[in-house]
């Protein structure tokens, strides 16, 4: 198969020569000025030093400067990633009639090559998926589980948490990986092209080479961790020890040959064999040992569930259900914003603000103790939307002040029996949106954690460190079981949370975003963006970012937003200015056809026809 050679060509010279910044579809649309940053942001290499010490645990995959993108449109079929070379992947498998989970395998896969730090086959993913054919919507469940062996006090060591480093580096961290079982059982439902037709384009990047791009080399940089790991490092590095310059072309025939066995073989070959042996065995024989077996590997089952849905003011939302707390946070701020008029403050604005922190603050407060996985935990997920609980929840913001840090509701009676979560949860992720030919949808978030993962280097792929997902700690002060503690089989809580919206009954919008913890945040600001303010999708991504994950009021630091912080530490928020580097897709499909957007923080595109 030839894969779209002319426009692969094209878009290769264009990321050496512009850092991905430069292609972007068919433009339409400027950000409006309402949308501006302040000087550093507009990829001045002056606004692009490190990051502060202060975002280091927040924010560990780190920004790479801004770039303005404009709205993109289409008629027939779109898909938006975070890498120029994986919307092309998916892009050519739209045009050749696939469906929309054909272009996000193909497009996954590529990203696993350009973006590393932020997914691949050794990580796990959450699908929602619009079937247009019978009208269902259907959630697939890819989320990296603990090993049999593992024990709730994995991350403890006389008596207290492990410190970031030790536990997030190491091979303890390491959740038996979920993304190709989940797309397989995808593909075997919606795919429309041949299983080993959807990997052909990374196997020949892969085997002739990509061009490191400017984020990517900025992310090697800014890894003493993977550095310190000899086939992460003998990759990633050049003889000198030094990152691989940007424009450098890195090809990857070891992950060439792993993609070669699973396409013609499936994803058993992943599972079993010797790929499984090897990933088992790197675990197992890290500096930090883990007890990944190959019993966990063979064992591993993708899930599929029921779509966790909720009204907000004339649309219906919908995504993935627990274990991921994403959208289930992301319904309960709607659910609490939806007693406020939105629609009548700027984006901008003082008071947007303020309403949609406090909301967030009771959204993350109630995150910390109720959700895990289902299969261990019994999630009190329609107590936690229901209207009637979350008017009362937002009858305690106030209009002039800031509630500070926001009690956990109790709309089950089981509040004096959990302990608080204290997972790290760090936002090292990618999502990509889909549209196929045929009206089908899709909402894909993927992920191996932080940055790099556990920096353990496979066969040409990072392993993820999912486990940090879990509570460190099992048990809270007063000796309360922890919900999201660690347990044999269990899948971690997460905050990933991919989006399909319906308006009268029809998709009408697909969204999600990387981000860790503040993966609610950003997903509930563009929804807001585009179904309170009107705003198109590129417009909405594109908003300055804020809000609460019920510690401080987080302000996008270069931003316009600088500006609301003394008048909203007068009304009591603790303000905290920090980079936000969401890589936020999306789609909305109404009467003029499709638009798609793609976060200026990161390298993405939307590509349509």
């Amino acid at each position: 198969m030839r894969f779209g050679i002319e426009r692969l060509a094209t878009t290769l010279m264009l990321t050496w020569a512009c850092g991905f910044g430069a292609v972007a579809g068919a433009a339409q649309t400027a950000a409006p000025a309402m949308l501006s940053r302040g000087p550093e942001a507009h990829g001045n290499p002056q606004g692009m030093q490190a990051r502060p010490v202060s975002d280091e645990h927040t924010n560990p995959e780190g920004g790479s400067g801004y770039t303005e993108k404009a709205l993109v449109r289409g008629e027939h079929f779109m898909i938006a990633t975070a890498n120029p070379l994986a919307s092309e992947a998916g892009y050519e498998m739209l045009r050749r009639g696939g469906s929309a989970v054909d272009a996000a395998i193909a497009a996954q896969l590529v990203l696993n090559l350009v973006e590393p730090q932020s997914s691949g086959i050794g990580g796990g993913a959450f699908m929602v998926y619009y079937s247009q054919a019978d009208d269902k919507l259907i959630a697939y469940d890819g989320r990296e589980t603990a090993p049999m062996s593992a024990q709730s006090a994995r991350f403890m060591h006389d008596g207290r948490p492990l410190p970031y480093g030790a536990a997030v580096n190491s091979g303890m961290s390491v959740g038996v990986p979920g993304v190709l079982r989940a797309v397989e059982l995808a593909h075997g439902q919606h795919g429309l092209l041949p299983w080993p037709d959807l990997f052909q384009p990374a196997i020949n990047i892969a085997e002739n080479g990509f061009p490191v791009s400017r984020r990517m080399h900025m992310m090697v940089a800014r890894s003493k961790a993977l550095a310190r790991q000899p086939a992460a490092a003998a990759y990633f590095f050049d003889d000198e020890g030094k990152p691989w310059p940007v424009g450098h072309v890195l090809k990857n025939p070891e992950f060439a040959k792993v993609l070669r066995l699973i396409a013609g073989q499936g994803a058993d070959a992943f599972y079993t064999g010797s790929i499984a042996h090897d990933i088992v065995d790197a675990v197992r024989t890290h500096d930090t040992p883990g007890d990944l077996a190959l019993a966990d590997m063979e064992g591993y089952e993708a899930k599929q569930r029921q779509a966790l849905c909720g009204a907000y003011r004339s649309y219906r939302v919908c995504g993935m259900p627990p274990p991921s707390s994403g959208v289930l946070g992301i319904l309960q701020m709607l659910g609490i914003l939806e007693q406020f008029p939105m629609s009548s403050y700027e984006p901008t604005s003082l008071q947007a603000v303020h309403y949609f922190s406090e909301a967030g603050r009771l959204a993350y407060a109630d995150r910390d103790y109720y959700v895990a996985d289902p299969g261990f935990v019994d999630v009190p997920v329609k107590a936690l939307i229901d209207p009637t609980y979350l008017k009362a929840r937002a009858a305690l913001i106030d209009a002039d002040r800031s509630m500070g840090v926001a009690p956990p509701g109790d709309p089950v009676s089981r509040l004096a029996s959990l302990g608080r979560d204290n997972a790290l949860e760090i936002p090292s992720t990618s999502h990509i949106v889909a549209v196929d030919a045929q009206g089908n949808v899709l909402s894909m978030t993927t992920t191996i954690e932080s940055a790099f993962g556990s920096k353990i280097f496979v066969h040409g792929f990072l392993l993820n460190n999912q486990l940090t997902d879990f509570s460190l700690n099992p048990m809270d002060r007063q000796g309360r079981l922890v919900a999201n503690r660690v347990e044999p089989g269990k899948r971690p809580r997460s905050t990933m949370a991919p989006v399909i919206v319906f308006r009268e009954g029809k998709p009408y919008m697909a969204v999600g975003s990387p981000g860790g913890s503040a993966i609610m945040n950003y997903v509930a600001q563009a929804l807001v963006g585009v179904m309170d303010w009107k705003l198109d999708i590129q417009q909405a991504i594109s908003l300055p970012h804020y809000g609460s994950r019920n510690r401080q009021t987080e302000l996008e630091r270069g931003t316009s937003l600088e500006g609301l912080a003394q008048p909203l530490r007068a009304m009591g928020h603790e303000v905290n200015l920090l980079e936000f580097p969401s890589g936020l897709q999306g789609i909305v499909i109404d009467e003029h056809g499709l638009s798609g957007g793609a976060d200026p923080r990161r390298e993405g595109v939307a590509l349509g026809d």
